[in-house]
């Protein structure tokens, strides 16, 4: 499923979607279809491109370095997200690429996270089963795009994907759709500040180290 980049936009949008259950997909699977079909906009489905789970790093970088919005589209799997996206992290975002000494390949760009949860907003609540609000579960999120000197944009959240009503679902993946086309004329864009800077002092990440955490 994935696809090559259509550069009719001036910004370029590099969608990297993981689900490893397409065929279970209620939502995901509608947004992915509409990235695909949206100009300008290259799209990867990790679990397509990658059924080995052996990434290929230089050229995910590459894909990575060309886009102005990077978009990371999943189900929220276990308060976090699927296996193959977090390995697409921990191997893409290398230091001294992604971030730390020499690393400045994603300055200046922006990080969307475009989730779904299988549980109603409710549900994510101090007196429901989740326990927490579900912005408790972000962190993650915003801190390896600022670590990397992105900005993390609000994220585009879909609550209760497998009951939520279809009118609801055909409304989403319309703002979706709407969102993509019309980046980076976000009118909340112009509110947010710009990324702040988290220096990895060289002390930390030795060069001459080459174990293991």
């Amino acid at each position: 499923m994935s696809t090559t980049p259509n550069n009719n936009n001036s910004a370029h949008i590099y969608v990297v979607a993981a689900h490893p259950h397409w065929r279970e997909s209620r939502v995901n699977l509608r947004l992915l279809k509409a990235a695909q079909a949206s100009p300008g906009v290259d799209v990867n489905d990790l679990y397509d491109t990658y059924p080995d789970y052996a990434i290929d790093v230089k050229t995910e970088q590459a894909r990575l370095a060309r886009a102005d919005l990077l978009v990371l589209l999943h189900p929220i799997q276990w308060y976090s997200m699927p296996a193959l996206q977090k390995l697409w992290l921990d191997e893409v975002l290398d230091y001294g690429w992604a971030y730390g000494t020499g690393g400045r390949a994603l300055e200046g760009k922006d990080c969307w996270l475009v989730a779904t949860t299988g549980g109603p907003e409710g549900s994510y609540h101090p007196q429901s089963y989740n326990r927490y609000f579900f912005d408790a579960f972000l962190p993650p999120y915003e801190q390896t795009a600022t670590l990397c000197g992105m900005r993390f944009l609000p994220p585009l959240l879909f609550h209760g994907a497998r009951s939520a009503p279809a009118a609801e679902l055909e409304a989403h993946v319309e703002v979706f759709k709407q969102r993509l086309q019309s980046y980076p004329d976000w009118p909340e864009l112009e509110e947010l500040d710009a990324c702040i800077s988290c220096p990895v002092p060289e002390t930390d990440r030795p060069a001459a180290s080459h174990e293991e955490a």
